[in-house]
């Protein structure tokens, strides 16, 4: 049996829709990584780092992700012919390794999509406080209201849908970029110096003088690791323009849409998580409720602050919630079409809309939501496991980069994708191995829905290579199991 790496015929889509130009590919970016984590990184930032740490966390951060916007610009530039960011990894590594990029997209968006659900109510609650833990019963009820909202509205058109997520955009940069003009004019450097290393308050850790819960920050290393995590949570998204680009009016444009919109992040979440420092003492506000800058802002601005944050959050985490929906489904059609998943997945309704993946992606989100009743700190455990499945389709996107740019002679597009995947690997393992390992669990169906695909199209299933890779990818999954199982690994 032969094996090819592109379809053989993708289904057609409707010959009137609308492509995406520019600025809905930077809407689709900058939405989709702008979400919960924006509002929530300045408290987050605040429990782990002083404001000297947190900046060094951003510069190390910022350069890795630029390098990866600048690969994934650079393939746009130089494979037009590649459809979707996992069809990079298919390229370079084998249909398995397509495999594992499109799986682990699709599993970091409907996890994202959990997240998102628990702080929608979370922020609700600022308003009816029973709903303040996010993932009680009545919020898990509305939550499922909004998401088969969501899904009815991609079902009918993802262009349109992306249009209102460029609407969304401007509001939720225009309520963020409020805060942060707040935050210049009120900053007062001493307030931002005072303890800029953090030692002064590992002192009164040490001393008993910070509370009895008191946690100490630790050296910088320990520090920068602690913010890790949480920057990379806020950049999922960034490859969204790379897994629309064949929506899109120009591959081109999906290549400048992520530099442009990571460039607009940066100065974003840069604002909001280290210029409050100047404001109020940073451990101050690693004692405020969450999310933060609500509290924050509602000291800011008295009497309406607290209100205005909490409805732009709301409305935020709507916007990710729609392209998160959008992005995975878009991500299983064209697996469909690749032949790397059964052809069930990439039927397209009326409407251009690939509804079958749709109602999956429903399905297992609202599935996930519910064990959430269960789970001490929801939030938390969804956006990891949302951010581990992504790295898989980062890394493999950059080393792809790496490998046709060493080949090609571009030695400097080939040391941006180097950097890029080892910053990438070495960003996740620093933050812990038990996150990665749940990873692996949802995996363990996915590889038999590939096999299902491979063995529909009559292609070969599994290399002598790729099944070493799947039997690691497997064990560690049900080591994983295990660990649950035995208490090695809690919630």
């Amino acid at each position: 049996m032969s094996d090819t790496t592109a379809p053989a015929q993708k289904p057609e889509k409707p010959t009137g829709a609308a492509k995406i130009g520019l600025f809905g590919l930077i809407g689709i970016v900058v939405s989709s990584c702008i979400g919960s984590g924006a509002f929530a990184l300045t408290g987050q930032i605040a429990q782990v780092a002083s404001p000297g740490a947190a900046l060094i966390a951003w510069l190390i951060v910022g350069v890795g992700f630029l390098c990866l916007a600048l690969s994934l610009k650079n393939l746009a530039d130089k494979r037009p012919d590649l459809d979707s960011i996992f069809d990079y990894a298919t390229q370079g590594f084998g249909p398995f390794a397509g495999f594992l990029s499109g799986w682990g997209y699709w599993l970091s968006a409907w996890l994202g999509n959990v997240a998102f659900a628990t702080i929608m109510m979370s922020a609700i609650g600022y308003f009816y406080p029973p709903f303040e833990a996010g993932n009680t019963i009545p919020c898990i009820a509305i939550a499922s209201v909004i998401l088969w909202g969501i899904t009815v509205l991609v079902m009918n058109g993802i262009e349109s849908a992306s249009f209102i997520n460029a609407i969304v955009m401007v509001a939720k940069v225009a309520a963020l970029g409020l805060f942060i003009i707040f935050a210049l004019v009120m900053f007062n450097a001493g307030i931002f110096t005072e303890d800029f290393w953090g030692t002064v308050y590992d002192n009164m850790v040490a001393l008993g003088q910070a509370g009895g819960d008191a946690q100490a920050l630790g050296t910088i290393p320990d520090q920068i690791v602690n913010c890790m995590m949480i920057m990379f949570w806020c950049f999922i998204g960034i490859e969204g323009a790379s897994v629309i680009s064949s929506r899109a009016k120009s591959k081109a444009e999906a290549g400048q849409a992520t530099v442009i919109g990571l460039i607009a992040l940066l100065v974003i979440y840069i604002g909001v998580s280290v210029l409050p420092f100047g404001y109020m003492d940073y451990t101050e506000i690693a004692q405020l409720p969450k999310p933060a800058m609500i509290y924050v802002f509602d000291s800011m601005a008295p009497g309406w602050g607290g209100a205005f944050i909490t409805i732009a959050m709301i409305v935020s985490v709507a916007g990710s919630w729609l392209s998160f929906t959008i992005l995975p489904a878009e991500t299983t059609q064209q697996m469909a079409d690749h032949h790397l998943i059964p052809a069930k997945w990439g039927e397209l309704n009326k409407k251009g809309a690939p509804q079958f993946s749709l109602i999956v992606v429903g399905v297992c989100t609202q599935l996930f939501m519910l064990t959430l009743i269960f789970t001490e700190d929801a939030y938390n455990f969804a956006f990891s496991l949302c951010t581990v499945a992504i790295v898989v389709t980062w890394a493999l996107a950059s080393a792809f980069n790496m490998k046709v740019s060493f080949a090609s002679g571009q030695t400097g597009q080939g040391i941006c994708g180097l950097i890029a995947t080892l910053f990438l690997i070495i960003g996740t393992l620093l933050n812990g191995w038990s996150y990665l390992l749940l990873t692996c669990v949802g995996y363990i169906p996915g590889i038999f829905v590939y096999v299902a695909g491979r063995k529909e199209n009559k292609k070969t299933i599994f290399t002598p290579a790729e099944k070493v890779v799947m039997g690691l990818v497997v064990a560690a999954g049900v080591l994983a199991l295990i660990m649950v199982a035995t208490g090695l690994i809690t919630f």
